[in-house]
């Protein structure tokens, strides 16, 4: 009788250990994508499973794929684009575009130093908010945008290279 136990012992555990292997073979088989399909893989697809997110405006830049840009965005369109995520609300800091008061002692300093840290950033606002994809003239039209629209009255930069 003392025979038998090691060859039941040795039994249970080949069982306790090809049952979980068995196991985990049925679920991947049975989860696995052998047999998508390619109409799911389309772009037009793609976009209407992920719409309810893409819809949602978080105020983060925008991605846009195989998109030609026109020329250079206007400064209104920078703001909306980037701008406003921090300027609208005042987050970090970052001046209330139309609040004169905070923009003030900023627009004292001239515009060659909002540049400066429109492009190369100050305390919590990364350089070009963010945004490394546009060009130096956008967010000097950015700047000029937000300064104007809280009292100041400054020229909107001009597409040298348009000339």
């Amino acid at each position: 009788m003392s025979a038998n136990k090691p060859c039941q012992a040795l039994t249970k555990l080949v069982v306790a250990l090809l049952v979980p292997v068995f196991a985990i073979i049925a679920l991947v088989h049975t989860f696995s994508s052998n047999g998508s399909d390619p109409a799911q893989l389309t772009a037009e697809a793609t976009d209407e499973r992920i719409a309810p997110v893409a819809l949602y405006n978080t105020g983060a830049p925008a991605l846009v794929l195989g998109g030609e840009k026109k020329g250079p965005l206007t400064g209104e369109e920078v703001y909306k684009k980037v701008c406003m995520t921090c300027h609208e609300a005042g987050l970090a800091g970052a001046p209330k575009k139309g609040d004169n008061g905070a923009w003030a002692p900023r627009i004292a300093q001239g515009e060659d130093t909002i540049f400066n840290h429109a492009l190369h950033g100050l305390n919590g606002m990364p350089a070009k908010g963010g945004d490394p994809g546009l060009s130096d003239l956008e967010v000097k039209r950015a700047a000029v945008f937000m300064m104007n629209s809280s009292g100041g009255s400054f020229e909107e930069p001009k597409d040298e290279a348009a000339k």
